[in-house]
C-alpha cells in the first residue's frame, strides 16, 4: 500500500476510524509512518498524538482498544480509512463515538421506517394512519397480516410477474417490522440472533 506521509510538513495523515460491523465513524486521529507500522504490527490502532507528541495506542490507559480489521488508502494516498472492532466506548468522554452517538447498526431506509412505525405505535390513539390502526387492533391482527402477506409472497414467487413478487415482498417486510415492534423488538434484535448463529 502506497501512503504519502510527506504531503504535510509534520508527516501526519488523517486516519478515519470506522466500526467494521456497523460502518459508523467512531473518531478521527492522525498517523505518521511509525504509528501506521505499529498498528500493522500489533493489530491495535496507534496514532501520533499531537498533544502528547508521541505514539499513542488507543486504549493504552482505558483498555478500550481499537482492534484492526482492515486499512484502506484513499485516491490521493494521504488519508486512511481504518475498519476496527472496538472494545468499549471510543471517545475519552465515555461515548461510543467522538460525536456522542450510539454505535448501533443502521439499515438505511429500513431504520427510518422503523422510526416511523415506532412513532405511530406511541401515538396510536391519536393517529388515523394504517399502522396506528393495526396497533389498536392488537397482536393477533398484526400476526394475521404477516401470515397473509407471507402466503401472497409464496403465491407470487411461483408466477412470472416480478413486479407483483417484489410488491408482496415489500408488504411482508413492512408488516413484519410492525409485528417486531408489537412484540417489543427491532431489526437489531434479529441481527443479533443471526450473528450468534453465524459463530
Amino acid at each position: 500500500m502506497k501512503i504519502d506521509f510527506t504531503k504535510n510538513t509534520d508527516g501526519l495523515i488523517p486516519a478515519i476510524i470506522q466500526d467494521a460491523i456497523t460502518k459508523n465513524v467512531l473518531m478521527l486521529g492522525y498517523m505518521n509512518k511509525e504509528a501506521y507500522e505499529k498498528t500493522l504490527d500489533t493489530k491495535r490502532v496507534t496514532f501520533f498524538s499531537r498533544t502528547k507528541q508521541r505514539l499513542w495506542t488507543k486504549g493504552e490507559e482505558s483498555g478500550n482498544f481499537l482492534n484492526l480489521v482492515e486499512i484502506k488508502n484513499d485516491c490521493d494516498n494521504d488519508t486512511l480509512l481504518i475498519s476496527v472492532n472496538p472494545e468499549g466506548p471510543t471517545c475519552h468522554k465515555g461515548s461510543d463515538t467522538c460525536w456522542n452517538e450510539t454505535n448501533k447498526q443502521g439499515f438505511g431506509f429500513l431504520s427510518e421506517l422503523e422510526k416511523i412505525i415506532s412513532e405511530r405505535k406511541e401515538n396510536q390513539a391519536n393517529s388515523e394512519s394504517y399502522v396506528a390502526s393495526l396497533f389498536r387492533s392488537g397482536l393477533n391482527k398484526i400476526a394475521q397480516k404477516v401470515g397473509e402477506e407471507a402466503v401472497e409472497v409464496i403465491i407470487e414467487a411461483k408466477d412470472e410477474n416480478d413486479d407483483l413478487f417484489l410488491n408482496e415482498s415489500a408488504d411482508l417486510l413492512f408488516h413484519f417490522l410492525i409485528l417486531l415492534q408489537a412484540k417489543g423488538y427491532v431489526l437489531n434484535d434479529i441481527v443479533a440472533v443471526l450473528k450468534r448463529r453465524h459463530k
